[in-house]
Parts: structure tokens; C-alpha cells; sequence
């Protein structure tokens, strides 16, 4: 939260330390990309010219080169295009460059916090800045004070400034789980839990929806006004999906916690490449945000102590979590499910989230370290 003097100086920093960047990653690229030990010696004194001071400019000269390691795993993985794609060949036909406003790293050299007043004292191109304001919630406060580690990122976004500090939290110590809580990922249901839990998404997909119509009229007019305007509007998505997926996630944890179960999520990796849907269908599934919520579920699991475990997702739907009939038959539509050998009527994601629970709770028991005396 800086006064206007501050924030002016602080953008200008962002955007003098990114053409920096740019300049660094074109010396890279003459050279081969070399280590950055060798990229020092090419750039350094330039950079110390410039301005910056000598922390900034090391930061400025790892940033690069750290580009370029992400910028290879990416293409070893396979992420841009198979070998002899245009994707795959553009991605190293020219030097990365890097956004005006792209976050810059900063260590305790060039930055310090002073928690009690919420302010931060920060090194940019005119000077050091001290007394900075910055604004959190008590418990990030709280657990900046407490956990806060290593390199913090400024980076500006919208207009507005930020400060994004890494945090090691340490794991709760896991508990021995009593039972399993089985949690089944869709779309018209995001989740339903086999405790009786269902987050409908009925109102997340009318908001996609929506957003999906807007979109396709600000497309249309191809100005420079527009392309502004999606830009701001696919981050407020994004935002908007991703608090969706934090609520979830904790409701689901807290349960499991509150009764000192274990939570067993479907393993769904991969299921974009292996579903063949309808043109009409394929937006809904390609926005489906079922990792984010699975990956939140895992990390507040983890703080929390809750033990968890994925299980394969194959026939839970099919299979009657009563008599473990299974039958394609069995679920007649989307929301309904009836046995076809014992009769047994219920919800369609709800008897598929019993299912995962049992198969979780086998996973956990196979896994569990044998407690059976050795023979002598």
C-alpha cells in the first residue's frame, strides 16, 4: 500500500529491472544460454552501470537464467509440441523476454519486514524506500511473522502492487485415520463427499457461462481496449474459481479433521486426454479446475494432519456401493443410480463417493506398515 511517490518509484523499478532482463536474456541467447556463473561475467558490469545495485543485478541475472531452465524442462516434458512441432521449434527460435510488470525477487539484502508497524523497507532504482506500508489479513500476519522465508517477489498486477513472501509452514503430525471420507469430482457437482457434502456448480457454470458469452463479444472487436479488457476479466475468473476451490477444499478437510478420518480423492491425471466428449461439452470439461481443488485439498490435508490417499477412479460410478454389483446399466442418469441386482435407489455421486471411500481405506491398509509379530 504505497503513498503515489512510492508506487511511482516502485513500477519504475519493476519495468527498468524487466528491459534489464530482456537485454540479459538476448546475451544468453548469442551465447548459448551458458551457466549463469559465465552469464555474470557478460553481464554484470552493464548491469552495475545501469543503476542497480549488486543484489538486484545478481537476482536480475538468475531470473534470466532461470527462465531458460524452466523454458527446457518444458520442452523435455513435452509441454510445447512434439519433437518438430512449430510450438516446440518457435519456443527456442528467439530469446525469452519477460512482461514490464513480471515480478522481481528480492532477498533480505534488498528487503526487510517490520511486522509490528506493517511496513517493509525496499531497495529500488531511486533509492532505498522505507516505511512502505502493506496490508494482509491477521493471519497471514500472523504466519509471516512466524514462517517467512528465503526470497520474497514484488510484482505488479492491474496496477496494483504486490508483495508475495515464501512461507515454510511446517506438517501437522498425521493421525491414525477412523474410517475414510470418499470424495467424488465433477461438474454439475464439484464435489460430493460420502458424508452427505455436495458442492453443486450449478452457479460456478452459470458464471462460466456467462463469462464464455462476454468474452466472445469483446473478441469481436479485436481493439486494444478490448484485448485490455479480457485480460482483466480472465484473471477475475481465475480468481473467482479459485476462491470456489479454497472453500471446498477446507469445508472438506475441517469435516474429515472434526472426525479424524482420512480423505480419498480419485486420480484423475490424465482424463482430458482420455475422454472423447461432444464439441458442446468440451469447454465445460477443459474448464473443469479439478486438479487446483484436488491439489488444494492435498496441501490443507497436509497442514492439518489429515491422512489422504488417491485411489483409481475405474467403475466407482458403475459399481453399487451396497452389493458391489457392477453394470453400466446401473446408472441410469446423471444424478441417479439403481442397482440392477439388488434394487437399491440412490444418488449417482453419492454412491460413487462411498465406493471411493472403500477404496481408500484399502489403499491405506495396504500401505500400512505390518503389525503382525515376526515369526520366531
Amino acid at each position: 500500500m504505497p503513498d503515489a511517490s512510492q508506487a511511482s518509484a516502485l513500477s519504475a523499478t519493476l519495468r527498468t529491472v524487466n528491459a534489464l532482463a530482456d537485454w540479459v536474456s538476448e546475451v544468453a541467447f548469442a551465447h548459448g544460454v551458458p551457466r549463469e556463473y559465465e552469464l555474470r561475467k557478460h553481464t554484470y558490469a552493464r548491469l552495475k552501470a545501469e543503476g542497480l545495485g549488486a543484489q538486484a543485478a545478481q537476482h536480475v541475472i538468475k531470473k534470466v537464467r532461470d527462465a531458460y531452465t524452466t523454458l527446457q524442462a518444458n520442452v523435455r516434458a513435452g509441454n510445447l509440441g512434439k519433437p518438430g512441432s512449430n510450438g516446440r521449434r518457435n519456443a527456442g527460435a528467439k530469446p525469452v523476454t519477460f512482461r514490464p510488470e513480471s515480478a522481481q525477487p528480492y532477498d533480505d539484502r534488498c528487503l526487510s519486514w517490520q511486522y509490528d508497524t506493517q511496513t517493509v523497507s525496499i531497495w529500488t532504482t531511486a533509492g532505498r524506500l522505507k516505511n512502505v506500508r502493506f496490508a494482509c489479513s491477521a493471519d497471514a500476519l500472523k504466519t509471516l511473522r512466524k514462517y517467512r522465508r528465503g526470497e520474497s517477489d514484488l510484482i505488479e498486477r492491474d496496477g496494483v502492487l504486490y508483495l508475495i513472501a515464501t512461507c515454510e509452514v511446517p506438517e501437522a503430525e498425521q493421525y491414525e485415520p477412523d474410517g475414510f471420507i470418499g470424495v467424488d469430482l465433477g461438474i454439475v457437482s464439484i464435489a460430493t463427499t460420502s458424508t452427505g457434502y455436495q458442492a453443486a456448480g450449478r452457479c460456478l457454470n452459470r458464471y462460466r457461462k456467462r463469462q464464455l458469452a462476454l468474452r466472445a463479444k469483446l473478441q469481436k472487436k479485436r481493439t486494444k481496449s478490448a484485448k485490455r479488457r479480457l485480460k482483466e476479466r480472465s484473471r477475475r475468473e481465475a480468481r473467482h474459481v479459485k476462491n470456489t476451490s479454497h472453500i471446498i477444499a477446507k469445508t472438506i478437510v475441517t469435516e474429515a479433521e472434526r472426525t479424524s478420518a482420512g480423505i480419498a480423492l480419485e486420480e484423475l491425471k490424465g482424463i482430458r486426454q482420455r475422454v472423447r466428449l461432444r464439441k458442446p461439452q468440451r469447454v465445460a470439461l477443459h474448464s473443469w479446475a479439478f486438479a487446483q481443488l484436488a491439489d488444494f485439498v492435498v496441501y490443507k490435508a497436509r497442514r492439518a494432519g489429515v491422512p489422504l490417499v488417491f485411489v483409481d477412479p475405474a467403475y466407482t460410478s458403475q459399481t453399487c456401493a451396497e452389493c458391489g454389483h457392477v453394470d453400466k446399466r446401473n446408472r441410469v442418469g446423471q444424478g441417479l443410480f439403481i442397482c440392477r441386482a439388488c434394487g437399491v435407489v440412490a444418488h449417482a455421486d453419492r454412491n460413487a463417493s462411498h465406493n471411493i471411500a472403500r477404496r481408500g481405506e484399502n489403499v491405506w491398509n495396504a500401505g500400512r506398515e505390518s503389525r503382525v509379530p515376526a515369526t520366531p
